[in-house]
């Protein structure tokens, strides 16, 4: 191993980017209000990419964004502009997938990365030797790339490669969909996909046929692609929920930070297996990496997406034996709880009791965000979540 992997998260707004980061993200991508594919994200003004950046370099950790929209001629009139507000606002990098992008990034000589984005589809050596004669630093592969496809280029070009290693795949070849386009008038190049491949069809011998993909997890393909020198393992979901974040960047940078550390062992690996089943609302698999998918990968009918309980509340502050705390979902006097942080292994504990901000004695967290206290026999942190045990 030549140096250390990324673990790169996705972040939606300045909240979830803050969770990232602090539950271990080493980079993030994010969208601006312009020339983003997440149009349905908050996104960020300007204003907070400046505080993203800010927060994030003060911990040594960097922010890219995502200029990568399919270009008309309409959307080139105020690109300079905004690609100059980012390089002052002090961006590590821009994610493009549009030529035009780079060409205009070069003649403005600004200071930030350029990757190539997913949308490009890039899946052989020849495309990644081409971005690189550009002065492309990293190129986003396509998930379509196999385990031999990212060695062979690595074997052949000196150059960053980017790896999806979790969440939702594209149907289509990313960046090549229209179904968005055709089904609801919504272009899916320019941030506004629908996702109809995850539309429920009635045919005449089903009235539940789909044609999506299951979501990707690649939680046992980390070890390999870290002795593979790949430079970043990307998390996919700018729209999910903070718990989510959290959850998915904790258990990818454990692995990572164990592997790297030589203290990866199987019970590890599997504890982190079940945190990531359990976290998912979706069905998930290698999909390309090991062997081109077929059925088992692929939703036909009768996908269900069950929203996930498991988020009990945030930490807000420890003192005196009692952890204060931001209720998120409902649990009771006498359950057996798990809290888990950044700083921290997750550790269990019984609920013996609940005080509320009235200092009254109760046996449930049953309000959606109210403040509570109760006992927990080891010291926590702000910050730190309270979810349903992993067994």
């Amino acid at each position: 191993m030549n140096k250390l992997t990324e673990v790169l998260s996705p972040a939606g707004d300045l909240e979830r980017l803050k969770w990232a980061l602090t539950y271990g993200a080493d980079a993030v991508y994010i969208g601006g209000y312009d020339y983003s594919l997440r149009a349905n994200a908050n996104n960020f003004s300007l204003n907070e990419i400046k505080e993203a950046v800010e927060f994030a370099h003060d911990l040594n950790k960097k922010v890219y964004v995502t200029v990568n929209i399919i270009m008309h001629n309409e959307d080139l009139e105020n690109l300079n502009e905004y690609l100059q507000n980012l390089s002052e606002a002090g961006i590590d990098a821009y994610i493009v997938s549009d030529l035009a992008v780079i060409k205009r990034i070069k003649e403005l000589k600004l200071k930030p990365e350029i990757h190539i984005s997913t949308q490009e589809s890039t899946v052989n050596k020849e495309a990644v030797r081409f971005w690189k004669s550009l002065g492309v630093s990293r190129v986003v592969l396509g998930r379509e790339c196999s385990k031999e496809d990212i060695q062979d280029i690595l074997n052949n070009i000196d150059i960053e490669l980017e790896v999806f290693i979790h969440g939702a795949m594209c149907t289509s070849y990313s960046g090549r969909c229209v179904l968005s386009n055709y089904v609801t008038k919504r272009d899916s190049n320019r941030g506004g996909c629908s996702q109809v491949c995850r539309f429920s069809f009635n045919m005449e011998d089903s009235d539940d046929f789909q044609i999506c993909s299951k979501d990707l997890c690649m939680i046992d393909y980390v070890s390999e692609l870290v002795d593979m020198n790949v430079a970043s393992l990307k998390i996919e979901g700018r729209m999910r929920s903070l718990y989510y974040i959290a959850t998915v960047v904790n258990a990818y940078k454990q692995i990572v930070t164990k592997k790297q550390n030589n203290t990866l062992d199987f019970e590890t690996l599997e504890y982190y297996k079940k945190v990531l089943r359990r976290v998912s609302n979706r069905e998930n698999s290698v999909q390309f990496y090991d062997k081109d998918p077929g059925v088992n990968e692929q939703y036909y009918t009768g996908r269900q997406e069950i929203s996930n309980q498991d988020f009990l509340g945030i930490i807000i502050d420890y003192k005196d034996g009692y952890a204060y705390f931001e209720q998120r979902n409902n649990f009771a006097k006498g359950d057996t709880v798990e809290i888990f942080g950044p700083n921290m292994e997750p550790k269990k504990f019984i609920i013996e009791e609940f005080i509320n901000k009235d200092n009254l004695v109760v046996s449930e967290a049953k309000h959606p965000q109210e403040l509570l206290k109760t006992k927990v026999p080891f010291e926590v942190h702000k910050g730190d979540i309270i979810r349903i045990p992993i067994s």
